[in-house]
């Protein structure tokens, strides 16, 4: 299972929020590609982008940023979500650099898009489930919606999706655990493996995946907990190696 930190871009700067309110924000660092090469000497084997700016406006808005990070890891495969909603914004950041788009909102407003991007794209698509209250959250998680996030899951499966990226609202940027049993259940549906995402705080959270990673769990994002200090990118992947024989992603 892989510890993936998470940068969050607001504005060229890396952030994080609380539940996803934009008026919840905390800053970090005003040069994100440091940001990026610290985790990388940490040991980081994959990074979790998201344009924050970008996930509201439904368009890229930090697409320089997120290119001179690609540019200064070129070794740690990039994962990115935030305004991904036609094929010439997929096409641009892989060529920019970045190996995983994750479609959130369009996959749910329009899931015939998935699969055409799934065609188009062949092993470079995820998707982004966001949950709030067990509801689907878009457009930068300012809506809900009632699509059930399972069945939405095994449809994008079908399509060809690479991966699920499982992200618990409530947690997200709180440091108050992550959601196992939510997470597996959903996993538990699929043969794609899935990445969880919210509330990650410290190790006893990454042992606990660790303890369902063959449910399908293949990697946990973890943002916040990083930056606060309540959790060592190093020593959580060291963990991981040690307690995980999940499927890979």
């Amino acid at each position: 299972m892989m510890v993936i930190p998470a940068i969050d871009l607001k504005d060229g700067r890396c952030v994080r929020l609380k539940q996803g309110r934009m008026d919840q924000e905390t800053r970090y660092s005003e040069d994100p590609v440091a940001v990026a090469r610290q985790w990388a000497e940490a040991g980081a084997r994959r990074v979790h982008l998201v344009d924050l700016n970008g996930a509201g406006t439904g368009r890229p808005v930090n697409g320089l940023v997120i290119r001179e990070i690609c540019r200064a890891i070129p070794e740690i495969p990039v994962q990115l979500g935030g305004g991904i909603r036609d094929e010439d914004t997929i096409q641009a950041y892989l060529d920019a650099g970045v190996s995983y788009v994750i479609i959130g909102t369009k996959a749910v407003t329009a899931p015939h898009f998935v699969s055409d991007a799934c065609l188009e794209f062949p092993g470079h698509i995820y998707v982004g489930l966001d949950v709030r209250d067990g509801k689907l959250a878009i457009e930068g998680w300012s809506k809900l919606c009632h699509h059930d996030a399972t069945e939405l899951a095994r449809r994008f499966e079908q399509d060809g999706v690479a991966a699920i990226v499982y992200t618990d609202i409530r947690r997200d940027g709180m440091l108050s655990g992550v959601n196992v049993e939510a997470t597996v259940a959903l996993a538990r549906h699929l043969a794609v493996p899935v990445i969880a995402a919210g509330g990650i705080t410290n190790l006893d959270d990454i042992e606990a995946l660790c303890a369902v990673a063959h449910e399908g769990i293949a990697g946990a994002i973890t943002g916040r907990a990083l930056y606060e200090g309540t959790l060592d990118l190093t020593a959580a992947q060291r963990l991981a190696d040690a307690g995980t024989t999940g499927r890979g992603g």
